[in-house]
């Protein structure tokens, strides 16, 4: 989910970066903040396929090593 950015401008950088993702928008920050509780960027929300936040992770992170891709295998498997 992108906060408060230009919509345009993410969708330039979905496009440039290839992302398969679905990129949620929200310019105003108001869905994220009162639906998920953000504490500001960089945060991670895994939100399941029912809407509902079942963990978040304040900082970066790398997202593209083996305990991060099993770590997502997990949350989509459902485990």
């Amino acid at each position: 989910m992108n906060f408060r950015e230009n919509p345009d401008h993410v969708r330039r950088v979905v496009r440039e970066r290839g992302y398969v993702a679905p990129v949620l928008l929200d310019e105003s920050g108001d869905a994220t903040g009162k639906g998920y509780g953000v504490w500001g960027p960089p945060t991670a929300y895994f939100i399941d396929r029912e809407g509902r936040l079942i963990g978040r992770v304040a900082g970066p992170r790398d997202w593209t090593g083996a305990a991060a891709r099993a770590f997502i295998q997990a949350l989509l498997d459902g485990h």
